[in-house]
């Protein structure tokens, strides 16, 4: 037999997963809008809003090149290059040539630019709100919940770039707890990162 569909609304009735699935289905539709709402009045798309951002954020000049970029949104380089296109040449970004390669470089938010991503980075504030009302254990057990989702499609290929403390080098199960080796100090939950300055690769 033939696993039902998530959105099939009569298995829904009687599936607490399939609940959430669409549930998360309609959070990812509200990310989808409110990048759209934010970016609408610069002619932008959501994907070159959250490229702003992301640069805003990561001042690691390889983590700014296309490359990197399309690593870390799930997209080929010419869709990126597409993007960055326009970015360019409305201003908002430029290119920073790289000293040891010069086919290679990467990319600088303008004083526009990063204006523009500062105050697009609040686009979620609606989204957070409602989580910030939880306690802190319902937050701390929904981040737990969350993490371990990214972890599984991060293991079955369908998202890749993750700096998260789950598959970082420094991360270890102590006892019935999280433990950081570079910090060398337990975590508790609510100290697990989802992207983390210093995540390093597991090797192996």
């Amino acid at each position: 037999m033939s696993k039902k569909s998530a959105f099939d609304t009569v298995h829904q009735q009687g599936s607490m997963g399939s609940k959430i699935v669409v549930a998360l289905e309609r959070i990812s539709e509200a990310f989808r809008v409110l990048l759209w709402n934010e970016g609408k009045a610069e002619g932008l798309s959501p994907l070159q809003v959250q490229f702003l951002i992301f640069l805003l954020h990561h001042p690691d000049g390889e983590k700014r090149k296309v490359g990197h970029l399309a690593a870390e949104f799930n997209m080929t380089k010419a869709t990126v290059s597409d993007a960055v296109k326009t970015l360019l040449s409305k201003g908002l970004v430029v290119k920073m040539p790289d000293p040891a390669d010069q086919r290679s470089f990467s990319l600088a938010l303008t004083a526009e630019g990063g204006a523009l991503a500062s105050r697009a980075s609040h686009f979620s504030s609606e989204i957070q709100t409602p989580i910030e009302q939880l306690s802190e254990d319902d937050q701390a057990n929904l981040l737990l919940h969350l993490l371990g989702i990214i972890k599984h499609l991060n293991r079955a290929g369908v998202i890749t770039v993750q700096r998260m403390c789950y598959n970082c080098a420094h991360y270890r199960i102590q006892g019935s707890g999280h433990f950081c080796q570079l910090m060398n100090t337990p975590l508790q939950a609510s100290e697990l990162r989802v992207d983390c300055p210093e995540h390093e690769v597991v090797i192996g």
